[in-house]
C-alpha cells in the first residue's frame, strides 16, 4: 500500500548503467497544502542521524533517501532484494485504525470489497475501499484481531477515509466505533529475504516465525515493549512484516533492528520502484475514485467466482461491477504492465496502438529497474488492447518507442509460506 506523491517527488535516471540513480526533487506535498506545518514521525530525529534526505510527503516529513556510501535509491533497492539482507522503512504516516462493536464485520463489508467475514483470527486480506459507483476510495490491508478488526490505510488518504467511514456508519444500523490510533501508534516496515532473521531477534523467546504466514498478524511484546503489533506483510514484492509499536519506543526498536548489519535504512524512492517491480499500485497514480477494481486488475480482492463476495455483493458500488450472477461486468480498460522501452516512461505517457496512429491508453507509473536494468512501467489501455504480448507504442519526450504489454510482476515475488 502506497499513496501518490513518491514518482511526482523523483525523477531517476541511470546513465551508462552505473549503479547510480540521479534524483531531481519534484513538489511533492501529497495529503498537505505547502501552508501547513508538516507533521513528524517519532523517528524523525533518527532519519536526520542517519543522513536521510527528508522531503514532504503526505503531510509528513520522510526520506526520500539516505546519503552515504550504502546510501541513494539504486543502493537502497538493491539491497532490499539481496539475499539475506533487509530493509527498514519508517510508514507511520499510514492510518492506524481499529475497528469495535458488535456489527463490525457486517459493517466492514458495506465500505470494502473483501470477505472479511471469513477472516480467522489473526487473518488478513488486502481490500479496497469503493464509493458508490465502484471507483477505489484507497486500498487497505485488514486484519482480524480477536475482540476487534485491524486496519491499515494510506497516508494521504486516512483524513478522507475516515469522513468517509464516518458518513456510512450514520447510515448503518448496527453496532460499531472507529478508534483512530493516530500518531500515538508509530509503525516500520522491515522487507527483504533476511527480514524474518532481523525481526526474530526481538521478538519473545518462544515466537515461531517459521509457523507465521503472510498476511497473519498478532500482538506481542517487541524488544520486550508490550502493547506492539506484528504482521506479516508488505508492499515490495518480498518476505517482510510490519510492526506498530507506541510512539515513545519507536526509536529504540527502529535501532535495535538497524543494529543488525543486514538492515539497511531505506527511503520513499526505493520503495516506490520496489513496489513497480512487484506489479503493486500506487494510489493516485494507478488507482483513483474512477477506477474499478476490475479496471485495476484486483477483482481477486472479491473472491474467486461464485464466492460468497461475488455472488452477494452488498457493499457500496456492486452493481457497478458485478452483475447479478457474480460475474464481473465489462470494462472499458484495464491495468497492464509495459517493457520493451528504450527510455523510462513517466506518469501520463500517451499509449499508442502497434501503428503509433491511435491512441489506446496512458502511463500511469514507470520508471528503470535496478534489478531487470531496463524500462519498466504500468497503465492503463484499451480492453481490446491489453492482452499480454500486444505490441503498442509510447510517446516519450516527442518520440515513439515500441513496446509490449507484459505480465506482472516484473520481477518474481518472495512472499513467504508457512509449512503446511
Amino acid at each position: 500500500m502506497m499513496n501518490s506523491g513518491v514518482t511526482t517527488l523523483i525523477r531517476r535516471s541511470v546513465r551508462n548503467g552505473s549503479n547510480t540513480m540521479n534524483l531531481t526533487k519534484r513538489t511533492l506535498a501529497a495529503g498537505a497544502s505547502s501552508d501547513e506545518p508538516l507533521a513528524k514521525t517519532a523517528l524523525n530525529e533518527l532519519h536526520k542521524e542517519l543522513n536521510g534526505d527528508m522531503v514532504p510527503f503526505a503531510g509528513y516529513e520522510l526520506p526520500v533517501l539516505y546519503k552515504g556510501e550504502k546510501g541513494g535509491v539504486m543502493k537502497e533497492h538493491l539491497h532490499c532484494r539481496g539475499n539475506g539482507n533487509a530493509s527498514l522503512f519508517d510508514v507511520s504516516h499510514m492510518g492506524q485504525i481499529r475497528w469495535h462493536g458488535a456489527d463490525r464485520v457486517a459493517f466492514l463489508e458495506k465500505v470494502v470489497v473483501g470477505d472479511i467475514g471469513s477472516l480467522s483470527p489473526g487473518s488478513g486480506c488486502l481490500s479496497l475501499i469503493t464509493n458508490e459507483n465502484g471507483g477505489i476510495i484507497d486500498d487497505t490491508v485488514i486484519t482480524n484481531a480477536g475482540d476487534h478488526i485491524y486496519m491499515v490505510v494510506n497516508g494521504a488518504c486516512k483524513y478522507g477515509d475516515m469522513d468517509h467511514f464516518k458518513e456510512q456508519i450514520d447510515l448503518f444500523d448496527g453496532e460499531v466505533s472507529m478508534e483512530y490510533l493516530g500518531d500515538e501508534m508509530q509503525l516500520l516496515a522491515i522487507q527483504g529475504p533476511g527480514a524474518a532473521e532481523a525481526v526474530k531477534k526481538i521478538l519473545p523467546n518462544g515466537f515461531d516465525l517459521t509457523k507465521m504466514a503472510f498476511m497473519t498478524g498478532t500482538d506481542t511484546a517487541i524488544d520486550g515493549i508490550e502493547g506492539c503489533r506484528i504482521t506479516r506483510c508488505g508492499y515490495t514484492g518480498e518476505d517482510g512484516f510490519e510492526i506498530a509499536m507506541p510512539s515513545a519506543n519507536a526509536v529504540s526498536i527502529a535501532s535495535k533492528l538497524l543494529e543488525d548489519p543486514s538492515v539497511l535504512p531505506t527511503g520513499l524512492g526505493a520503495r516506490d520502484s520496489l513496489r513497480l517491480e512487484a506489479g503493486l499500485c500506487l494510489y493516485g497514480s494507478d488507482l483513483d475514485e474512477t477506477t474499478t477494481p476490475t479496471m485495476g486488475t484486483l477483482g481477486w480482492t472479491l473472491g474467486p467466482p461464485k464466492s460468497r463476495r461475488r455472488m452477494e455483493g452488498g457493499f457500496l458500488g456492486a452493481e457497478h461491477i458485478l452483475t447479478p450472477e457474480g460475474k464481473f461486468k465489462k470494462v472499458p480498460k484495464k491495468r497492464v504492465g509495459i517493457k520493451g522501452m528504450k527510455a523510462p516512461a513517466r506518469g501520463h505517457t500517451e499509449i499508442y496502438d502497434a501503428n503509433g496512429e491511435t491512441k489506446i491508453g496512458e502511463v500511469t507509473s514507470g520508471t528503470f529497474s535496478p534489478c531487470l536494468k531496463q524500462p519498466i512501467a504500468m497503465g492503463y489501455v484499451g480492453t481490446a488492447s491489453s492482452k499480454v504480448g500486444t505490441e503498442v507504442m509510447l510517446k516519450i519526450r516527442n518520440k515513439m518507442q515500441k513496446a509490449e504489454i507484459v505480465k506482472m510482476p516484473f520481477v518474481e515475488s518472495r512472499y513467504y509460506r508457512a509449512p503446511e
